[in-house]
């Protein structure tokens, strides 16, 4: 499944130092504003402890994990909606994106500009919104002109579409995102979804701060947190600078030690990965065999045949059954066929809904 994470953020809070905590690849990163122009994208493995714990069990000749993909996109400034700075392609970008991790500057460091020429989270936060709120409220605009001509010819439809566009036009004049409003029916839900606002994208805020903060946060992040109370959106506090020393050393114990000397339990960059996988809706399934274990990737709510289809379109055309075991039970009785003596292995239908951490094996008629 190809969604994507975008990175966004104003010039020089380190989106570009977060992009290369997490992926193989290098974006440019430098002290000076649109250092990124043109989008990174790197494919980002999903750190997964069950894979480890599922391979010491089978001994499989591979592991294969799941992955997501994230595009570090260029800075934006005041204006960006009238096509300022880089705004005209920020926001292009932006809108290919799945999801929205908002990197904030919370550290102090005299030798990094800031293109506003203080450090302010908060008022940094507001830019981004307000640019972000401008473009769909102009996008919500010309929809309502459109339909308003079309709901005269008694278009129901149309109509059910003019009257949420004129109640996200009143959330967006009010300074507020769209992800803020709480859909009514699931008809506004899909009208919503077909409507692909920018401000409707799920969003995660990344307070980056200095070393001594990365395990405690500070007065920045806190304030934050505090700001974005009301919007149902995770916040996480990542120090950049250290993720990216952490990152350059190979040696695993020489890392630990790292960790344990800075106050973390594991690389911060971990926990957004998977608050960024838990963004985009997504959750993970498991095929276990001596070949291959290996994760694969369905969005909440996915049924056992849409499961299937992830493998390949042909199980979920000929979808039989499938044969689930929990997790749990996996790592507690160790093998399929104890599993079986125990009763704990299910065989479910097309209705059947995916749960995260399942092990599934498809029968399939092709």
């Amino acid at each position: 499944m190809a969604l994507k994470c975008g990175i966004v953020g104003l010039p020089n809070v380190g989106k570009s130092t977060l992009f290369n905590c997490l992926s193989n690849a290098r974006a440019q990163s430098a002290n000076f504003p649109f250092c990124t122009i043109e989008p990174n994208v790197g494919t980002i493995t999903v750190p997964d402890p069950r894979l480890s714990a599922l391979e010491a069990i089978v001994s499989p000749e591979r592991v294969v994990p799941t992955t997501i993909e994230i595009v570090d996109i260029a800075g934006l400034v005041k204006g960006a909606h009238k096509g300022e700075g880089l705004g005209n392609q920020f926001l292009g970008n932006i809108r290919e994106t799945d999801a929205i991790i908002h990197v904030l500057r919370c550290f102090d460091n005299d030798n990094i500009i800031h293109v506003d020429g203080s450090v302010d989270p908060i008022r940094d936060k507001e830019v981004i919104d307000f640019e972000l709120q401008l473009k769909d409220l102009d996008t919500v605009e010309k929809r309502i002109s459109s339909t308003a001509r079309a709901v005269k010819t008694g278009d129901k439809e149309l109509l059910k579409e003019h009257k949420l566009l004129e109640k996200l036009k009143t959330i967006l004049e009010a300074g507020k995102s769209v992800r803020t409003y709480e859909v009514e029916s699931e008809d506004e839900e899909k009208l919503l979804n077909h409507m692909h606002l920018i401000t409707a994208k799920p969003v995660l805020y990344l307070c980056n701060v200095d070393e001594a903060s990365a395990s405690t946060g500070n007065a920045y992040s806190e304030k934050v947190k505090a700001a974005v109370a009301d919007e149902n959106a995770e916040v996480l506090v990542i120090g950049t600078q250290i993720e990216s020393e952490i990152a350059e050393l190979e040696d695993y114990d020489e890392r630990q030690m790292f960790l344990e000397e800075i106050g973390l339990e594991e690389p911060g960059v971990n926990k957004l990965i998977r608050s960024a996988y838990t963004l985009l809706n997504l959750q993970t399934y498991f095929t276990c065999g001596v070949k291959e274990v290996r994760a694969w990737t369905v969005e909440v709510g996915a049924t056992a045949p849409q499961a299937a289809g992830v493998i390949h379109t042909d199980f979920e055309k000929g979808f039989i059954r499938a044969e689930v075991i929990k997790y749990e039970d996996y790592i507690e009785y160790k093998s399929e066929a104890a599993i079986k003596e125990a009763g704990k292995m299910g065989v479910e239908g097309k209705t059947y809904i995916v749960q995260d951490g399942d092990i599934m094996h498809f029968r399939f008629n092709v």
